[in-house]
């Protein structure tokens, strides 16, 4: 019988598989998608402020960018940013409300915000602001002279509020204004000590006689009659007054923020793991960055700008 052999042919093919996508470039501070994101996020964050003054983008400072998939993105950013002129019941466009100047006791506010951006749409997931005011040193060596903010209770600051309003309801019978709220005030103690204030009224049910005979009774009219303003009162001499104790009060309402949106899904949780993150990120790419600039380069070598923090839009405090 003979024997049968079988033999058994291994063939190796190459099979072509498609080259992993490159991940896209990382994304600066600069970038017009970024910078739409945080156009974005300073109108939500206006927009869930209920006291003081509105803010605008001062800077960009850190960005972190997660891709999702296709046309999704989650990002992180930390803004800087400077309080307006304008009240946050003032409807003026933001574009036209002017930042304050370093001079007038600049306020800063610092905020957190994650966006999720989907088929080019932002949505904010989760945002954290604080504010506070740039200190009176600073102010002083720029401007010796310049009045600086005071206690939103000081005693004067409440007697020209005061004033203002009832001189203003004594000329206008018709209407009685109530205060909503002092928003903002600044005293001068050289060459006169004088203190200037800002303060948001609304106009009421009653007449100014009808508010002096049972002002318990008098309604704020609804929103759209009276959507309430922000009356300044300039100036008023207050040489008998005493400066008051720094650490009673304070001096900006403080832009408190911190919100998740509820319907943030799972995969987008809303919690900020968050620019720490981001900040380690950016510090290891200023590490790569020292590193490379040690490598000899060509004569007239241009190194590329920093992907972050951004341009300052306005000063720095």
């Amino acid at each position: 019988m003979k024997a049968l052999v079988a033999f058994i042919l291994l063939v190796q093919l190459p099979i072509h598989r498609a080259a992993p996508a490159a991940p896209p470039p990382p994304l600066g501070c600069d970038d017009p998608e970024i910078e739409a994101a945080a156009e974005f996020a300073v109108i939500y964050i206006n927009g869930h402020s209920h006291h003081g003054y509105r803010f605008a983008l001062n800077r960009i400072e850190q960005v972190r960018v997660l891709f999702q998939g296709p046309n999704n993105e989650i990002l992180f950013l930390e803004l800087d940013l400077l309080e307006t002129t304008c009240h946050i019941l003032n409807p003026t466009p933001l574009v036209n409300c002017s930042v304050r100047t370093f001079a007038e006791h600049a306020v800063e506010g610092d905020c957190d915000v994650k966006l999720q951006k989907v088929n080019g749409q932002f949505s904010v997931l989760a945002s954290k602001c604080h504010s506070h005011a740039d200190s009176a040193e600073d102010i002083r060596e720029v401007c010796p002279n310049c009045p600086l903010l005071a206690n939103l209770n000081d005693t004067d600051v409440l007697a020209a509020v005061s004033s203002a309003l009832n001189d203003y309801n004594s000329k206008n019978p018709d209407v009685y204004l109530m205060l909503l709220e002092i928003g903002r005030a600044v005293k001068q103690y050289h060459p006169v000590q004088m203190v200037s204030v800002e303060f948001a009224v609304a106009a009421t049910n009653c007449t100014s006689q009808q508010a002096k005979d049972n002002l318990a009774a008098c309604q704020l009219l609804p929103e759209d009659q009276s959507p309430g303003v922000t009356y300044p009162h300039p100036g008023q001499d207050t040489s008998a007054g005493l400066v008051p104790s720094a650490g009673q009060g304070f001096t900006n309402h403080n832009l408190k923020i911190s919100h998740n949106n509820p319907v943030a899904s799972e995969s987008s949780s809303s919690e900020f793991p968050s620019l720490l993150s981001a900040k380690s990120v950016a510090k290891r790419a200023a590490a790569e960055v020292a590193q490379h600039d040690k490598v000899p380069h060509p004569v007239g070598f241009v190194p590329p700008p920093p992907l972050c923090p951004g341009k300052i839009r306005h000063f720095k405090i």
